[in-house]
């Protein structure tokens, strides 16, 4: 696809830094690019995958702008598929604010959010699912989500749906066959009566479906608070788990007013550990308002490290906060266990639900346990071995929606089999689900949809 305007933007995060990178991509690349750029050795063109040492220039004075690397990448050898030109610049925000308008002032406009990669989608250099990947990489914050977006962005999950969709172009084709034959033929009993294609896709449809909790975590990270009465060593845990001194630990209920928040990986997933001010009855009008946000905090959370002082007996608090978490997915842990111990497992037991993690016993204070609780943090998220991976992961809402919709069209087809309903109505459900799943890798995707998923971009990309 050509597209009139050529357009700019700093590809690089803000801020100071050794190099900045400003990229131009369009049919006027080029242009601008000669217009100024002065190679330190006159070149009679600029060749592609060639870098070059030169200056950039103000075109309208001549001055002197910067000291700079240039590449010049033809179409459709470029990460948009058209004529890209990357200027690499010394990194302070005022020389690439500068270099950038000049490029504007030669022809170009500034790009908008994501549109860089917008266009490598528009001409077929990513589908929709590897571009998003291409946002999921940049925003990584583990080894494992690294690894998971990598995959994404080299095609594993669109050649994935892709496979299914020819499976099913398939045997659309044969229930096709059937309608524009007659039944005396043969030919509707020997393309549709069979379920079992079906049943296998309806069935690898559904397993990719239930990736998107694993995909989510490795891309956006598990919420987990620490709530318990005060004084129970809630602040002594944070600072362990993250090997540092970050919440103020002391002797007397009632230290931690506000939420703490730090994000540290475990068995490569990113968790958002919060700490919190004690659960009791308040005091007054300030703060029974800091115990209602607590309380909505702890219903946002993925799960809750429920922490009891193990060295003293149960208290009515401790009681009634495990009562109240519900269905909640909880880890109940009793500290200072390098105390002599007042509570016994089977007390806590008995309050919470069957399905409860097992009850882990530490010492905030010297360590013991750790361990333990972190790798019973990581099991009760992903419910899958550390080393287990799928061939294709989704991480995204709208992959799971859409791929959900595509099982429901596929299940009435099912359905229309055994009620032998005409092949029309099959092929009809069966269009809906290649439908879907089409816009899992652009090839259905409403506008709109398009629209919102290349706003979530940084502007450079």
């Amino acid at each position: 696809m050509t597209f009139r305007e050529t357009i700019a933007a700093i590809a690089t995060p803000p801020g100071i830094g050794g190099i900045g990178v400003i990229r131009v991509s369009g049919t006027g690349a080029e242009q601008i690019a000669l217009r100024l750029f002065r190679p330190d050795r006159p070149v009679a063109a600029l060749q592609s995958h060639r870098l070059y040492h030169g200056e950039i220039i103000d075109p309208g004075t001549g001055t002197l702008l910067d000291d700079v690397l240039l590449s010049l990448l033809k179409a459709p050898r470029s990460y948009t598929g058209e004529d890209t030109v990357e200027i690499s610049c010394h990194g302070g925000p005022f020389i690439l604010r500068t270099v950038l308008e000049a490029v504007l002032k030669s022809g170009a406009r500034l790009a908008e959010r994501g549109e860089f990669t917008k266009r490598a989608f528009l001409n077929d250099r990513l589908d929709l699912a590897q571009a998003e990947a291409v946002c999921d990489l940049i925003t990584a914050r583990t080894r494992e989500g690294l690894a998971a977006a990598m995959d994404r962005l080299k095609g594993r999950l669109s050649g994935r749906i892709e496979a299914i969709r020819m499976e099913l172009v398939d045997l659309l084709a044969g229930i096709e066959a059937s309608i524009d034959f007659s039944a005396e033929d043969g030919i509707l009993e020997t393309s549709i009566a069979d379920p079992l294609p079906l049943n296998r896709i309806i069935e690898e449809i559904a397993a990719l479906a239930a990736t998107y909790r694993r995909g989510r975590i490795m891309r956006e990270g598990i919420s987990v608070v620490i709530a318990g009465r005060p004084n129970v060593g809630k602040s002594s845990l944070l600072n362990r788990m993250l090997g540092q001194r970050r919440a103020i630990v002391t002797p007397y209920p009632g230290t931690t007013r506000d939420f703490i928040e730090e994000t540290l990986e475990i068995a490569g997933i990113p968790v958002r550990l919060t700490d919190t001010a004690g659960i009791r009855p308040p005091g007054d009008a300030i703060e029974k308002e800091g115990i209602d946000l607590l309380w909505e905090r702890l219903e946002a959370a993925d799960a809750v490290l429920l922490m009891m002082d193990g060295s003293t007996p149960l208290s009515p608090e401790d009681r009634e906060m495990i009562t109240k978490m519900g269905e909640k997915p909880l880890i109940p842990v009793l500290n200072k266990s390098d105390l002599p111990q007042k509570v016994e497992e089977r007390q806590v037991r008995e309050l919470l639900p069957a399905s409860s993690p097992p009850i882990v016993r530490i010492s905030a204070k010297t360590g013991q346990g750790i361990d333990c609780l972190t790798g019973t943090v990581r099991d009760l998220l992903l419910s899958t071995p550390a080393g287990e991976s799928s061939d294709a992961m989704i991480a995204h809402l709208r992959h799971r929606i859409v791929l959900e919709r595509a099982g429901e069209c596929l299940e009435r087809a099912r359905e229309g089999l055994a009620k032998t309903l005409s092949p029309e109505l099959i092929a009809l459900e069966i269009r809906e689900a290649l439908d879907a799943l089409g816009e899992i890798t652009g090839r259905t995707t409403p506008e709109e949809v398009l629209e919102r998923i290349f706003a979530k971009f940084c502007f450079g990309k």
